[in-house]
Protein backbone atom coordinates (compact mmCIF):
# COMPACT_ATOMS: atom_id res chain seq x y z
CA UNK A 1 0.00 0.00 0.00
CA UNK A 2 1.24 3.38 -0.80
CA UNK A 3 1.89 5.68 2.52
CA UNK A 4 0.14 8.70 2.65
CA UNK A 5 1.32 12.04 1.66
CA UNK A 6 3.94 12.40 4.00
CA UNK A 7 3.28 16.39 4.61
CA UNK A 8 -0.40 15.75 5.23
CA UNK A 9 -1.05 13.01 6.42
CA UNK A 10 -3.69 12.51 3.92
CA UNK A 11 -4.25 9.01 1.58
CA UNK A 12 -4.72 10.68 -2.23
CA UNK A 13 -8.12 9.21 -3.21
CA UNK A 14 -6.67 7.81 -6.21
CA UNK A 15 -4.94 5.31 -4.15
CA UNK A 16 -7.98 4.80 -2.16
CA UNK A 17 -9.91 3.63 -4.28
CA UNK A 18 -7.32 0.81 -5.84
CA UNK A 19 -6.96 -0.13 -2.47
CA UNK A 20 -10.75 -0.61 -2.08
CA UNK A 21 -11.46 -2.51 -5.44
CA UNK A 22 -8.25 -4.85 -4.85
CA UNK A 23 -9.79 -5.47 -1.39
CA UNK A 24 -13.27 -6.44 -2.97
CA UNK A 25 -14.01 -9.49 -5.05
CA UNK A 26 -17.08 -10.80 -6.50
CA UNK A 27 -20.00 -12.32 -4.92
CA UNK A 28 -21.14 -15.34 -5.60
CA UNK A 29 -23.80 -16.61 -7.85
CA UNK A 30 -27.54 -17.37 -7.78
CA UNK A 31 -30.25 -18.83 -10.16
CA UNK A 32 -33.14 -15.82 -10.45
CA UNK A 33 -35.95 -15.16 -13.16
CA UNK A 34 -35.91 -13.43 -15.95
CA UNK A 35 -38.46 -10.94 -13.82
CA UNK A 36 -36.08 -10.74 -11.42
CA UNK A 37 -32.94 -10.02 -12.89
CA UNK A 38 -33.37 -6.24 -14.38
CA UNK A 39 -30.71 -4.72 -12.68
CA UNK A 40 -28.87 -7.54 -12.44
CA UNK A 41 -25.04 -8.71 -13.70
CA UNK A 42 -24.95 -11.79 -15.32
CA UNK A 43 -22.42 -14.65 -14.20
CA UNK A 44 -23.45 -16.98 -17.14
CA UNK A 45 -22.44 -16.07 -21.19
CA UNK A 46 -25.86 -16.30 -22.95
CA UNK A 47 -25.54 -18.64 -26.04
CA UNK A 48 -28.22 -19.20 -28.71
CA UNK A 49 -29.91 -22.82 -28.90
CA UNK A 50 -31.19 -21.37 -32.28
CA UNK A 51 -31.58 -18.76 -34.80
CA UNK A 52 -34.22 -15.74 -34.47
CA UNK A 53 -35.29 -15.48 -36.29
CA UNK A 54 -35.54 -19.02 -36.53
CA UNK A 55 -36.66 -19.34 -40.45
CA UNK A 56 -37.15 -16.60 -43.64
CA UNK A 57 -40.36 -14.58 -42.73
CA UNK A 58 -42.41 -11.49 -44.19
CA UNK A 59 -41.58 -8.28 -43.17
CA UNK A 60 -44.43 -6.81 -44.07
CA UNK A 61 -48.37 -7.93 -44.56
CA UNK A 62 -48.32 -8.75 -48.47
CA UNK A 63 -48.26 -11.76 -51.02
CA UNK A 64 -45.35 -14.18 -51.67
CA UNK A 65 -44.33 -14.38 -54.43
CA UNK A 66 -41.55 -15.20 -57.28
CA UNK A 67 -39.41 -12.48 -58.54
CA UNK A 68 -39.19 -13.38 -61.53
CA UNK A 69 -43.41 -13.79 -61.81
CA UNK A 70 -43.62 -9.92 -60.72
CA UNK A 71 -40.79 -8.50 -63.20
CA UNK A 72 -42.37 -5.82 -65.47
CA UNK A 73 -41.27 -4.31 -68.94
CA UNK A 74 -41.15 -0.10 -67.64
CA UNK A 75 -42.41 0.90 -71.07
CA UNK A 76 -45.75 -0.70 -70.68
CA UNK A 77 -46.54 -1.35 -66.87
CA UNK A 78 -48.87 -3.71 -66.94
CA UNK A 79 -49.92 -4.82 -63.59
CA UNK A 80 -49.10 -8.93 -63.25
CA UNK A 81 -52.16 -11.43 -62.31
CA UNK A 82 -51.45 -14.14 -60.53
CA UNK A 83 -53.27 -17.13 -58.48
CA UNK A 84 -53.58 -17.15 -54.95
CA UNK A 85 -52.97 -20.45 -53.66
CA UNK A 86 -53.09 -20.15 -49.76
CA UNK A 87 -53.35 -17.87 -46.56
CA UNK A 88 -50.65 -17.89 -44.11
CA UNK A 89 -51.23 -16.10 -40.73
CA UNK A 90 -48.34 -15.65 -38.18
CA UNK A 91 -48.04 -18.76 -36.49
CA UNK A 92 -48.40 -21.26 -38.99
CA UNK A 93 -46.70 -22.72 -41.69
CA UNK A 94 -47.29 -22.96 -45.22
CA UNK A 95 -48.36 -26.61 -46.42
CA UNK A 96 -47.55 -25.30 -49.81
CA UNK A 97 -45.12 -24.57 -52.32
CA UNK A 98 -45.21 -21.26 -54.58
CA UNK A 99 -45.00 -22.49 -58.25
CA UNK A 100 -44.54 -20.21 -61.56
CA UNK A 101 -47.76 -17.77 -61.63
CA UNK A 102 -48.93 -18.30 -57.81
CA UNK A 103 -49.01 -16.22 -54.88
CA UNK A 104 -49.57 -17.23 -51.13
CA UNK A 105 -50.83 -14.63 -48.71
CA UNK A 106 -48.75 -13.81 -46.23
CA UNK A 107 -48.92 -11.64 -42.74
CA UNK A 108 -45.99 -9.89 -40.99
CA UNK A 109 -43.85 -12.45 -39.18
CA UNK A 110 -44.97 -15.69 -40.83
CA UNK A 111 -42.56 -17.94 -42.55
CA UNK A 112 -41.60 -17.26 -46.11
CA UNK A 113 -43.26 -20.95 -48.14
CA UNK A 114 -40.73 -22.60 -50.22
CA UNK A 115 -40.61 -21.59 -54.12
CA UNK A 116 -41.15 -17.85 -53.16
CA UNK A 117 -38.43 -15.66 -52.51
CA UNK A 118 -40.28 -12.27 -52.34
CA UNK A 119 -42.62 -10.64 -50.85
CA UNK A 120 -45.09 -7.93 -52.21
CA UNK A 121 -46.56 -5.15 -49.95
CA UNK A 122 -50.57 -5.43 -49.76
CA UNK A 123 -50.68 -1.91 -50.68
CA UNK A 124 -48.74 -2.56 -54.14
CA UNK A 125 -51.39 -5.25 -55.03
CA UNK A 126 -55.36 -5.78 -55.65
CA UNK A 127 -56.69 -8.96 -54.53
CA UNK A 128 -59.73 -11.14 -54.13
CA UNK A 129 -59.39 -14.57 -52.57
CA UNK A 130 -58.58 -16.28 -55.48
CA UNK A 131 -55.80 -13.70 -57.59
CA UNK A 132 -53.89 -10.74 -56.44
CA UNK A 133 -53.08 -8.80 -59.58
CA UNK A 134 -49.20 -6.66 -58.37
CA UNK A 135 -48.55 -3.17 -59.75
CA UNK A 136 -45.08 -2.84 -58.47
CA UNK A 137 -42.33 -5.17 -59.22
CA UNK A 138 -39.92 -6.06 -56.31
CA UNK A 139 -36.16 -6.91 -56.25
CA UNK A 140 -35.28 -10.75 -54.94
CA UNK A 141 -35.51 -10.75 -50.90
CA UNK A 142 -37.49 -8.09 -50.64
CA UNK A 143 -39.56 -7.59 -47.73
CA UNK A 144 -38.06 -10.85 -46.13
CA UNK A 145 -36.59 -11.40 -42.84
CA UNK A 146 -33.65 -13.67 -43.07
CA UNK A 147 -32.97 -16.73 -40.82
CA UNK A 148 -30.37 -15.54 -37.86
CA UNK A 149 -31.15 -12.10 -39.07
CA UNK A 150 -31.08 -10.97 -35.24
CA UNK A 151 -29.07 -14.11 -33.77
CA UNK A 152 -27.11 -16.94 -34.99
CA UNK A 153 -27.36 -20.36 -33.65
CA UNK A 154 -24.38 -20.64 -31.11
CA UNK A 155 -23.47 -17.47 -30.94
CA UNK A 156 -22.68 -15.39 -27.28
CA UNK A 157 -26.04 -13.41 -27.31
CA UNK A 158 -25.31 -11.65 -23.62
CA UNK A 159 -21.70 -12.05 -21.95
CA UNK A 160 -20.58 -12.87 -18.28
CA UNK A 161 -20.62 -9.32 -16.67
CA UNK A 162 -23.39 -7.76 -18.57
CA UNK A 163 -26.08 -5.54 -16.23
CA UNK A 164 -29.88 -6.81 -17.50
CA UNK A 165 -31.93 -3.73 -18.83
CA UNK A 166 -35.07 -3.54 -20.54
CA UNK A 167 -33.50 -4.90 -23.88
CA UNK A 168 -31.45 -8.05 -21.82
CA UNK A 169 -34.68 -9.22 -20.20
CA UNK A 170 -36.16 -9.25 -23.79
CA UNK A 171 -33.51 -11.10 -25.50
CA UNK A 172 -33.41 -13.54 -22.58
CA UNK A 173 -37.27 -14.20 -23.42
CA UNK A 174 -36.55 -14.57 -27.34
CA UNK A 175 -33.60 -16.96 -26.51
CA UNK A 176 -36.44 -19.20 -24.10
CA UNK A 177 -33.56 -18.11 -21.05
CA UNK A 178 -36.88 -18.26 -18.11
CA UNK A 179 -34.16 -18.30 -15.36
CA UNK A 180 -30.08 -17.13 -15.80
CA UNK A 181 -27.21 -16.96 -13.39
CA UNK A 182 -26.70 -13.35 -11.77
CA UNK A 183 -23.96 -12.53 -9.35
CA UNK A 184 -25.57 -11.88 -5.72
CA UNK A 185 -26.14 -8.51 -4.54
CA UNK A 186 -24.52 -7.31 -1.91
CA UNK A 187 -25.81 -6.53 1.59
CA UNK A 188 -24.55 -3.39 3.14
CA UNK A 189 -25.18 -2.56 6.95
CA UNK A 190 -25.50 0.97 7.59
CA UNK A 191 -24.74 2.04 11.10
CA UNK A 192 -24.74 6.02 12.37
CA UNK A 193 -22.90 7.13 15.32
CA UNK A 194 -24.10 9.85 17.87
CA UNK A 195 -25.33 10.92 21.37
CA UNK A 196 -27.01 13.86 19.30
CA UNK A 197 -28.94 11.73 16.71
CA UNK A 198 -32.60 10.65 16.50
CA UNK A 199 -34.36 8.17 14.31
CA UNK A 200 -37.35 9.03 12.33
CA UNK A 201 -40.02 7.36 14.67
CA UNK A 202 -38.58 8.61 17.87
CA UNK A 203 -39.77 11.13 20.43
CA UNK A 204 -36.73 13.92 20.55
CA UNK A 205 -36.15 17.05 21.88
CA UNK A 206 -34.91 20.04 20.19
CA UNK A 207 -30.83 19.24 20.42
CA UNK A 208 -31.57 15.89 18.76
CA UNK A 209 -30.55 15.77 14.95
CA UNK A 210 -32.90 13.69 12.74
CA UNK A 211 -30.67 10.30 11.70
CA UNK A 212 -30.45 11.57 7.61
CA UNK A 213 -27.11 9.64 6.80
CA UNK A 214 -29.12 6.45 7.42
CA UNK A 215 -31.14 6.45 4.76
CA UNK A 216 -29.34 8.78 2.62
CA UNK A 217 -26.72 5.62 2.44
CA UNK A 218 -29.92 3.18 2.58
CA UNK A 219 -31.14 5.03 -1.09
CA UNK A 220 -27.97 5.09 -2.36
CA UNK A 221 -26.85 1.59 -2.01
CA UNK A 222 -30.36 0.53 -3.85
CA UNK A 223 -29.58 2.51 -6.16
CA UNK A 224 -26.56 0.68 -6.81
CA UNK A 225 -27.84 -2.63 -7.02
CA UNK A 226 -27.49 -3.95 -3.06
CA UNK A 227 -29.54 -4.24 0.21
CA UNK A 228 -29.79 -2.34 2.81
CA UNK A 229 -29.53 -3.16 6.50
CA UNK A 230 -30.32 0.09 8.74
CA UNK A 231 -28.64 -0.86 12.22
CA UNK A 232 -29.75 2.02 13.65
CA UNK A 233 -27.81 4.42 15.75
CA UNK A 234 -25.17 3.86 17.92
CA UNK A 235 -24.27 5.80 21.32
CA UNK A 236 -21.17 6.92 21.87
CA UNK A 237 -19.19 4.69 24.40
CA UNK A 238 -17.02 2.23 22.84
CA UNK A 239 -19.21 -0.77 24.07
CA UNK A 240 -22.50 0.13 21.91
CA UNK A 241 -20.66 1.25 19.01
CA UNK A 242 -18.77 -2.67 19.24
CA UNK A 243 -22.25 -4.49 19.59
CA UNK A 244 -23.97 -2.59 16.62
CA UNK A 245 -20.61 -3.17 14.43
CA UNK A 246 -20.59 -6.83 15.41
CA UNK A 247 -24.24 -7.24 14.07
CA UNK A 248 -23.42 -5.53 10.86
CA UNK A 249 -20.38 -8.15 10.51
CA UNK A 250 -23.36 -10.50 9.11
CA UNK A 251 -23.61 -8.45 5.85
CA UNK A 252 -21.06 -7.94 2.76
CA UNK A 253 -19.60 -4.62 4.11
CA UNK A 254 -20.28 -2.33 6.86
CA UNK A 255 -20.99 1.31 6.34
CA UNK A 256 -20.52 3.64 9.73
CA UNK A 257 -21.20 7.45 9.46
CA UNK A 258 -19.99 9.37 12.11
CA UNK A 259 -17.21 8.99 14.95
CA UNK A 260 -14.45 8.69 12.22
CA UNK A 261 -12.81 12.28 13.28
CA UNK A 262 -10.37 12.92 16.03
CA UNK A 263 -12.84 14.23 18.68
CA UNK A 264 -13.39 13.10 22.19
CA UNK A 265 -16.26 10.75 21.05
CA UNK A 266 -15.29 9.34 18.42
CA UNK A 267 -14.93 6.11 19.24
CA UNK A 268 -14.66 4.13 15.35
CA UNK A 269 -11.01 3.82 15.31
CA UNK A 270 -10.36 2.01 18.83
CA UNK A 271 -13.53 -0.33 18.30
CA UNK A 272 -12.20 -1.07 14.39
CA UNK A 273 -8.87 -1.99 16.08
CA UNK A 274 -10.90 -4.11 19.48
CA UNK A 275 -12.33 -6.23 16.56
CA UNK A 276 -9.56 -7.08 14.41
CA UNK A 277 -9.92 -4.10 12.03
CA UNK A 278 -6.71 -4.63 9.44
CA UNK A 279 -6.92 -0.82 8.40
CA UNK A 280 -5.64 0.81 4.85
CA UNK A 281 -6.45 4.54 6.16
CA UNK A 282 -7.88 6.63 7.91
CA UNK A 283 -8.09 10.38 6.40
CA UNK A 284 -8.77 11.01 2.48
CA UNK A 285 -7.08 14.11 0.43
CA UNK A 286 -10.52 15.12 -0.60
CA UNK A 287 -12.91 17.99 -0.12
CA UNK A 288 -16.10 17.22 1.36
CA UNK A 289 -15.14 13.80 3.25
CA UNK A 290 -11.32 13.94 4.61
CA UNK A 291 -12.25 11.86 8.30
CA UNK A 292 -12.38 8.30 6.22
CA UNK A 293 -11.61 4.67 7.68
CA UNK A 294 -12.00 1.94 5.21
CA UNK A 295 -10.16 -1.64 6.55
CA UNK A 296 -11.80 -5.30 6.80
CA UNK A 297 -13.06 -6.65 9.71
CA UNK A 298 -13.35 -10.35 10.43
CA UNK A 299 -13.31 -10.40 6.22
CA UNK A 300 -16.02 -7.74 5.90
CA UNK A 301 -15.19 -4.47 3.99
CA UNK A 302 -15.60 -2.04 6.52
CA UNK A 303 -16.47 1.73 5.75
CA UNK A 304 -16.10 4.55 8.03
CA UNK A 305 -18.16 7.41 6.22
CA UNK A 306 -17.87 11.22 7.54
CA UNK A 307 -20.92 12.40 9.86
CA UNK A 308 -21.49 15.82 7.59
CA UNK A 309 -24.49 14.66 5.53
CA UNK A 310 -23.33 15.47 2.07
CA UNK A 311 -19.56 14.64 3.07
CA UNK A 312 -21.20 10.66 3.44
CA UNK A 313 -23.04 11.05 0.34
CA UNK A 314 -19.98 12.15 -1.69
CA UNK A 315 -17.26 9.70 -0.08
CA UNK A 316 -20.01 6.75 -0.54
CA UNK A 317 -19.90 7.32 -4.38
CA UNK A 318 -16.30 7.67 -4.76
CA UNK A 319 -15.35 4.48 -2.74
CA UNK A 320 -18.82 2.33 -1.45
CA UNK A 321 -20.53 2.23 -4.63
CA UNK A 322 -17.45 1.02 -6.67
CA UNK A 323 -16.86 -1.76 -4.25
CA UNK A 324 -20.53 -2.60 -4.27
CA UNK A 325 -20.25 -2.72 -8.55
CA UNK A 326 -17.43 -4.64 -7.95
CA UNK A 327 -18.86 -7.01 -5.76
CA UNK A 328 -21.82 -7.37 -7.81
CA UNK A 329 -19.92 -8.77 -10.87
CA UNK A 330 -19.78 -5.17 -12.76
CA UNK A 331 -17.26 -5.12 -15.15
CA UNK A 332 -17.22 -1.09 -14.35
CA UNK A 333 -17.14 0.58 -11.22
CA UNK A 334 -17.35 4.21 -12.28
CA UNK A 335 -19.96 7.12 -12.68
CA UNK A 336 -20.31 8.38 -16.83
CA UNK A 337 -17.78 11.62 -16.87
CA UNK A 338 -17.77 14.09 -19.17
CA UNK A 339 -15.92 17.53 -19.60
CA UNK A 340 -18.22 20.49 -19.67
CA UNK A 341 -17.49 24.54 -19.31
CA UNK A 342 -17.80 25.71 -16.07
CA UNK A 343 -19.68 29.04 -15.70
CA UNK A 344 -18.43 30.53 -12.35
CA UNK A 345 -15.28 31.66 -10.55
CA UNK A 346 -13.69 28.75 -7.72
CA UNK A 347 -10.62 28.64 -5.66
CA UNK A 348 -8.98 26.69 -3.02
CA UNK A 349 -5.28 25.28 -1.94
CA UNK A 350 -3.92 22.20 -3.79
CA UNK A 351 -3.73 20.01 -1.17
CA UNK A 352 -7.13 18.24 -1.99
CA UNK A 353 -9.18 17.03 -4.39
CA UNK A 354 -12.67 19.14 -4.31
CA UNK A 355 -16.14 17.61 -5.40
CA UNK A 356 -18.36 20.58 -5.85
CA UNK A 357 -21.94 19.83 -6.63
CA UNK A 358 -23.50 20.64 -9.92
CA UNK A 359 -25.66 21.55 -12.55
CA UNK A 360 -25.16 19.84 -15.91
CA UNK A 361 -27.12 20.78 -19.23
CA UNK A 362 -26.48 21.24 -22.69
CA UNK A 363 -26.64 24.17 -24.49
CA UNK A 364 -25.97 25.13 -28.06
CA UNK A 365 -24.48 21.40 -28.39
CA UNK A 366 -21.91 22.38 -25.26
CA UNK A 367 -21.83 21.68 -21.79
CA UNK A 368 -21.79 23.25 -19.36
CA UNK A 369 -21.98 23.10 -15.10
CA UNK A 370 -22.70 25.08 -12.48
CA UNK A 371 -22.90 24.79 -8.72
CA UNK A 372 -25.89 24.17 -6.64
CA UNK A 373 -24.80 27.00 -4.49
CA UNK A 374 -23.25 26.85 -1.01
CA UNK A 375 -21.06 24.06 -0.59
CA UNK A 376 -20.83 23.42 2.79
CA UNK A 377 -20.50 19.43 3.85
CA UNK A 378 -23.60 20.07 6.34
CA UNK A 379 -25.99 21.66 3.34
CA UNK A 380 -27.70 18.25 1.88
CA UNK A 381 -30.13 20.47 -0.50
CA UNK A 382 -26.28 20.76 -2.49
CA UNK A 383 -27.37 16.87 -3.15
CA UNK A 384 -31.22 17.58 -4.00
CA UNK A 385 -30.31 20.23 -6.63
CA UNK A 386 -27.26 18.17 -7.73
CA UNK A 387 -27.56 16.20 -11.30
CA UNK A 388 -23.17 15.60 -10.94
CA UNK A 389 -20.06 16.58 -8.96
CA UNK A 390 -17.93 18.80 -10.41
CA UNK A 391 -14.31 17.06 -9.99
CA UNK A 392 -11.43 19.60 -9.33
CA UNK A 393 -7.85 18.16 -9.18
CA UNK A 394 -5.81 18.78 -6.41
CA UNK A 395 -3.20 20.73 -8.09
CA UNK A 396 -5.90 23.33 -9.36
CA UNK A 397 -6.20 25.88 -7.35
CA UNK A 398 -8.07 28.37 -9.57
CA UNK A 399 -11.00 27.87 -12.14
CA UNK A 400 -12.20 30.55 -14.28
CA UNK A 401 -15.85 30.91 -16.38
CA UNK A 402 -15.21 28.80 -19.07
CA UNK A 403 -12.49 26.47 -18.52
CA UNK A 404 -13.09 22.93 -18.74
CA UNK A 405 -13.79 20.88 -15.87
CA UNK A 406 -14.41 17.40 -15.26
CA UNK A 407 -18.10 16.40 -14.13
CA UNK A 408 -19.61 13.10 -12.38
CA UNK A 409 -22.65 12.32 -13.41
CA UNK A 410 -25.12 11.35 -10.50
CA UNK A 411 -28.35 10.22 -12.50
CA UNK A 412 -29.32 9.35 -15.85
CA UNK A 413 -28.84 10.77 -19.52
CA UNK A 414 -32.69 12.06 -20.14
CA UNK A 415 -32.39 15.29 -18.83
CA UNK A 416 -29.15 16.21 -21.32
CA UNK A 417 -32.36 16.82 -23.84
CA UNK A 418 -34.13 19.65 -21.66
CA UNK A 419 -33.42 23.14 -21.87
CA UNK A 420 -30.74 24.82 -19.44
CA UNK A 421 -31.92 25.58 -16.46
CA UNK A 422 -32.36 29.57 -15.04
CA UNK A 423 -28.73 30.65 -14.04
CA UNK A 424 -29.47 31.19 -10.01
CA UNK A 425 -27.64 34.71 -9.36
CA UNK A 426 -26.25 36.02 -6.45
CA UNK A 427 -24.48 32.92 -5.63
CA UNK A 428 -21.01 32.09 -4.94
CA UNK A 429 -18.83 28.49 -4.84
CA UNK A 430 -17.69 28.59 -1.41
CA UNK A 431 -14.79 26.38 0.17
CA UNK A 432 -16.90 23.34 1.66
Amino acid sequence: MKAPDALTGLTPLHEAQRIVLDAAAPLGLEKVSILDALGRVLGEDVIAERHNPPWDNSAMDGFAVRAEDIAQDHAISKPVTLTVIEDVPAGKMPTQSVGKGQAIRIMTGAPIPKGADTVVKVEDTEHTPESVRVFKPETRGANIRPQGEDVKQGDCIIPKGTRIRSGEAGMLAILAKSFVLVYQRPRVAILSTGDELADLDERFSEEKIINSNSYGIAAAVQEAGGVPILLGIARDTPAALKEKISHGLNADILVLSGGVSMGDYDFTKAVFRDLGAEMNFWKLAIRPGQPLAFGKIQGKLAFGLPGNPVSSMVTFEQLVRPAMLKLSGASSYGRPMLQAEFQEKFSKRNDRRHFLRGVLWREGGVFKVRTTGDQGSGILTSMVKANCLIDIPVDVERIHPGDSVTVQLLSGSAWLEQAAPAPTTGHRPSCC
